[in-house]
């Protein structure tokens, strides 16, 4: 946990001099993001909501994914994590945004999807991105991985 604490420390540095704020939606690792966001004292400075969207109905309802997404694309994808990060700085009117949406396991993979598939979405001042990842490990080792990718990502992101 330590290095995901540091992580989130710096990216917080950074959005603070850059007088940003982020926020993120979250489904596989159930607001984890946010969590080792709002350890870090001060985080109130620059960050700004976090959604735990976990099933397909609060990814609408919440953040706007379109149901035409959700049915034809499923919550793990592209598409999905797009809209999520989209949806999640326009409603909390942050600068950045990630999101996260992926199959931890130890049920619930497929052939084209197995455990471990996890999406992630970056919402940014010019930005919107999605990135793939598959990771080993049991459901936690998935859902730290998933945090600490996304944590990663952001840092290079941010600037």
């Amino acid at each position: 946990m330590v290095e995901l604490s540091d992580l989130a420390q710096r990216l917080g540095h950074r959005l603070l001099d850059r007088a940003e704020r982020i926020a993120t939606a979250e489904s596989c690792t159930g607001g984890w993001i946010a969590k080792c966001l709002t350890d870090i004292p001060g985080s109130s400075g620059w960050f700004d909501l976090g959604f735990v969207t976990y099933s397909n109905d609060a990814k609408h309802r919440m953040l706007g994914v379109s149901n035409d997404v959700l049915e034809a694309e499923g919550a793990v994808s592209e598409s999905a994590v797009l809209a999520m990060a989209k949806g999640a700085a326009r409603v909390a009117g942050a600068d950045w945004a990630i999101s996260v949406s992926g199959i931890a396991g130890p049920t619930g993979g497929s052939v084209s999807k197995p455990v471990g598939t996890v999406w992630l979405g970056a919402f940014g001042p010019g930005i919107l991105m999605p990135r793939q990842l598959q990771l080993a490990g049991d459901r936690n080792q998935v859902r730290c991985h998933a945090a600490r990718a996304a944590l990663l990502w952001m840092l290079d992101l941010v600037e």
